[in-house]
């Protein structure tokens, strides 16, 4: 008898089970084992399932386990897919199952979906309590074969169920044959405690929690072939009828073709001539007179796209781009490979002409390497949704869903969540979280830790924690929307991929990306890019303000004061050149056009930023270009004789070795996979080609090396061009139009008070005044108000979107004069402490004329007065006779004001409470931005408030301790050794005012501030 498994349940199973199929695999071949069904609660993991069987030898069996709601019970079945229509109607029970919100499947359905498919009840699960009856069996086989459903009997460990000898006698009766049954949710015995672990973490319980429910599956492992044979001995028909059935199931999971949507056209047209119709027209509005140079490359490119069959899919995606537009909604003007062609430009699905910028239709389509089309779009982030719901409604939802994604117990993750439910203290949690490597697996991070190896050896609660957590680590957790997936299809995708309930009313694959593509469903990427966002409110911002409409495409590529934002640094907000490093390739290579924008963006990449020095010394003339052959340069020219991009490999295989632009593709792909074989291969092909031009053996030979080693660090010029516009937008507005630049790139940082308070300091070192937010004149986010920026309300904490909404309607009607006036108009319901106080406390009612200590004196008064007004038909009277007076509230001293805003916005608007006490002191305070810029070695004295601490031991277990400090003008990451921190540790704590005296230090390119003496500061010592 051939040894098989029935129902194993995989860690895919989102801790329902914690099998992982590498360790599985191995064990199976190991036994001997024939034959193994998957029984997931979803069609979770069977591909993966499947593949790795394949690899080992053994028969996959793909099942699901099924509650069949008879007579309203909610019953165990074990569905296995005979052949492909069986696997289809798996997918189609696993998608009812998921779509519908009892997660159960209705006995007709089951009755819909079972051809092709084997059917065994099990009877002795704790669901068939009370049901274990031949009415409930006939029910569930009266419309199928009875041959192709059996009784489940399992004996786990070999204890028999109490009613075994009934349920035989039921078999009988209803003329079923009975299989053997054992369910796998972990592989050894022993694995028990993780699975329990698994459990609580799944169902949000902690296992000392009295109140748990009991888990039923102590003995649900992997048993050995002799255990088996001795549970069954008496029966061993039982399990032969279990190997045969599972022997009859034969589905093969293998590569699909391309299922192409389609795109729906008029009669008497066809998606070929509507595209070509579509890209002339799109060209028309670019040219008066269209060059035939892009003509001849039009009908180039729709020749290759119609050969392909990818003529649909642009016509998609020039739908719902134009879609978006037309809702006013941003769109990228392109990302990767796409933004070669010049279909996509005419399209209007990209704005990067291909032919202007050099760029190469075949790096994106190419007829000898037939993939899937990538055409991903960004689009602005708070709107990428309407967009996604736009192609659903389209195109129907039943042939279109977003891709599901798993997120899975890390390192760290599996520690916190395991020591949860262990019930662990905080302390602990902190402790081992500290403690482990996020870079190394968690066995591999416990290993190398003496320090949580001894902390393990003392506590069996924590021996279990690590056993637990290096079972559950890597599995998934839970399961989520991915951030831009979305899949389209000609028919239903229920025939391909099994579909569950998502958000926005949008279905959601139960297979994962690389599953998804797997079976030839077109997959396209709807981006949300925060910086499309950004750029959409300045515009929004400038148009409401100014009356002008915007259009991105018309800034012009020339203008001098970007370009001097570029050359000094000065990116703060500037999508890509924001990193320090950046920003000193910018200060080194002063760019002065756009080309050497997108060149920058290519090269500062790990390996080819080498070249940065290289290239700038060139671009000034300070050293020759040179080239290895003179046919080069026109290809080299533009990037002085360093090959940065893809296209140009691709443009030198084609000139110098006579290939065509697809095979000059196919050469790139292959260089950089670093074959050996395939290297000595191509060069051969090259040589040939480049002899066989004229050109001399040798010097080709060196032109294939540059190719080699070059071919590493090519970049997509496309995407390069493509991205570096948004950024260059973004710098256009900086330097033409601060105010809404940084009004709405502060509006973006929103919830960061460190990334704000940076960004303030650099909007006043400009000059540029930040008005408090008001009442009377802020909106929800950061506004314009002539010369300055007026806080948004929506900056302060607590104040929430529908309150601003009840604000700015009850403004609307009448101007307030004081406090009384706002409580009145809002009325009592909405003028709640909750809401009020952290308004005042910001400054948001100063303008009333009051001190904050009496407007928050007076605020009961004003509530008070708003619940006698509110209701009374005689309000107007009432107000005109009533004029209710502030209480005083004393004076609220500097320094608790600051704090007030502080709590309130996040950081301090009025000033930063460190001036206070650096006009009080006698010594030479230094500023920390100058401080930031001095020599190492050289010593500082600095006041100001420390921001956050952490603390280590070094090897030796001496404690010390790194802190940032900040000031009004910057902060600086401090150090403080184990002999001072032995004398200063009680003064470092968060938002305590510190003097600091040391020395500066560099340390990894990044500034740090020794600390020989540190004074804790009182801010009311004024």
């Amino acid at each position: 008898m051939d040894l098989v498994y029935p129902q194993i349940i995989t860690g895919a199973d989102l801790l329902r089970g914690i099998v992982k199929l590498d360790e599985l695999a191995p064990l199976l071949q190991k036994r001997g084992a024939r034959s193994a069904a998957i029984v997931n609660s979803r069609l979770y993991g069977v591909r993966s399932f499947s593949k790795m069987l394949l690899k080992y030898g053994i028969q996959p069996v793909i099942g699901l386990s099924v509650y069949v709601t008879v007579e309203e019970k909610d019953l165990l079945v074990y569905v296995y897919a005979h052949n492909q229509l069986g696997f289809s109607n798996l997918m189609k029970m696993s998608s009812a199952i998921s779509t519908r919100e009892e997660e159960n499947l209705p006995l007709a359905w089951l009755n819909a979906y079972r051809e092709s498919c084997s059917i065994v009840c099990a009877v002795t699960d704790s669901s068939w309590a009370n049901y274990r009856s031949d009415e409930v069996i006939r029910q569930i086989i009266s419309r199928g074969d009875s041959t192709s459903a059996f009784i489940g009997i399992a004996r786990p460990a070999g204890v028999c169920h109490p009613e075994e000898e009934a349920i035989i006698q039921l078999a009988e009766d209803c003329g079923l044959r009975i299989a053997a049954c054992q369910e796998t949710r972990f592989l050894h015995l022993e694995d028990f405690p993780a699975y329990e672990v698994a459990s609580a973490i799944r169902n949000g319980y902690k296992l000392n929690d009295p109140q748990k429910p009991p888990n039923r599956y102590r003995q649900a492992y992997l048993p050995e072939q002799n255990e088996l044979l001795k549970w069954f001995r008496d029966v061993p028909q039982w399990l032969q009828t279990m190997e045969e059935l599972l022997g009859s199931c034969h589905v093969e999971l293998s590569k699909g073709p391309f299922q192409m949507p389609v795109f729906p056209v008029l009669d008497g047209q066809t998606p070929a001539s509507l595209l070509a119709e579509k890209c002339l027209q799109g060209l028309q509005k670019r040219f008066q007179q269209i060059p035939e140079e892009y003509m001849d490359r039009l009908h180039y490119e729709i020749s290759i796209i119609e050969e392909m069959g990818f003529t649909d899919y642009f016509l998609i995606v020039e739908d719902y781009v134009q879609f978006a537009k037309s809702q006013k909604i941003l769109v990228g003007p392109g990302r990767g490979s796409s933004a070669g062609s010049l279909v996509a430009f005419s399209l209007g699905i990209t704005e990067v002409d291909p032919i202007h910028y050099g760029l190469l239709f075949e790096r994106f389509l190419n007829p000898q390497r037939v993939t899937m089309p990538d055409i991903d779009i960004d689009f602005a982030d708070n709107r990428r949704t309407e967009v996604v719901n736009y192609v659903a409604e389209t195109y129907g939802k039943q042939y279109s869903a977003q891709i599901i994604t798993f997120g899975t117990l890390s390192t760290k993750a599996v520690a916190r969540n395991v020591g949860r439910v262990l019930d662990f203290t905080s302390e602990e949690v902190r402790f081992i979280s500290n403690a482990l490597n996020r870079g190394l697996s968690f066995k591999d991070s416990v290993q190398q830790s003496q320090k949580l190896q001894d902390w393990i050896a003392v506590d069996p609660r924590r021996a279990l924690w690590q056993q637990a957590a290096e079972k559950l680590e890597d599995l998934p957790r839970n399961a989520s929307t991915h951030a831009a997936g979305v899949v389209l299809s000609s028919k239903p995708l229920v025939h391909f991929v099994p579909l569950q309930l998502g958000t926005e009313e949008v279905f959601l694959t139960q297979w994962a990306m690389e599953d998804v593509e797997e079976v030839g469903l077109l997959k396209m990427d709807f981006l949300g890019l925060r910086n499309l966002t950004l750029l959409d409110r300045i515009r929004s911002m400038i148009q409401y303000n100014k009356k002008q409409d915007i259009d991105f495409e018309k800034i012009p590529l020339d203008d001098e004061a970007a370009y001097r934002l570029f050359k000094t640094g000065d990116t703060t907000g500037i999508f890509q050149f924001e990193s320090p490093g950046m920003r000193q390739a910018l200060k080194t290579i002063q760019p002065d056009d756009f080309k050497d924008l997108y060149s920058v963006n290519a090269l500062y990449r790990p390996g080819p930023m080498e070249f940065i020095p290289l290239y700038s010394r060139r671009k000034k003339g300070q050293e020759p270009t040179v080239y290895e052959i003179p046919e080069l340069q026109p290809i080299l020219s533009d990037t002085y004789g360093i090959i940065i991009y893809q296209e140009q490999i691709m443009k030198i295989a084609v000139e110098i070795a006579g290939f065509s632009m697809a095979e000059a593709d196919l050469l790139r792909r292959a260089i950089s996979k670093k074959n050996q074989q395939i290297l000595e291969e191509e060069r051969q092909h090259f040589i040939a080609g480049a002899t066989k031009k004229g050109f001399d053996q040798f010097k080709a030979n060196n032109v294939y090396n540059l190719i080699v080693k070059f071919a590493d660090y090519g970049f997509p010029k496309s995407h390069a061009v493509a991205y570096t516009l948004i950024s260059y937008r973004l710098a256009f507005f900086k330097a033409n139009e601060p105010l809404y630049f940084y009004a709405a790139y502060l509006s973006s940082l929103t919830g960061s008070k460190e990334k704000t308070m940076e960004l303030i300091r650099e909007i006043q070192a400009k000059g540029i005044k930040i008005a408090p937010p008001s009442v009377q004149r802020s909106r929800f986010g950061h506004t314009v108000e002539g010369d300055v920026i007026r806080l948004g309300l929506g900056a302060i904490k607590g104040v929430t979107y529908n309150f601003y909404q009840q604000l700015a309607e009850a403004r609307e009607k009448n101007h307030w004069n004081s406090m009384f006036d706002m409580a009145i108009a809002m009325g009592a319901d909405h003028f709640t402490e909750k809401a009020l106080i952290p308004l005042i406390k910001a400054g948001a009612l100063d303008e009333f004329g009051e001190t904050r200590s009496v407007l928050l004196a007076s605020f009961e008064a004003a509530h008070s007065h708003a619940l006698f007004i509110g209701d009374d038909a005689f309000s107007d009277q009432f107000q005109f006779n009533s004029r209710p007076k502030y209480t005083p509230g004393g004076t609220m001293d500097r320094m608790t004001m600051l704090r007030f805003e502080r709590d309130t916005l996040g950081f301090y608007l009025s000033e930063h409470p460190i001036q206070q006490l650096k006009q009080h002191s006698s010594d030479n305070i230094h500023s920390i931005d100058s401080a930031v810029t001095m020599r190492s070695g050289t010593k500082v004295n600095c006041m100001g408030l420390i921001l956050s601490v952490k603390r280590i031991r070094t090897k030796k277990g001496e404690a010390m301790a790194f802190f940032t400090l900040q000031d009004e003008s910057e902060e600086i990451s401090c150090t403080v050794f184990p002999k001072l921190y032995a004398k200063i540790s009680i003064h470092l704590t968060e938002n305590q005012f510190v003097q600091v005296a040391g020395s500066i230090e560099y340390r990894n390119q990044s500034v740090q501030l020794i600390v020989d003496r540190c004074i804790p500061l009182s801010p009311e010592a004024k």
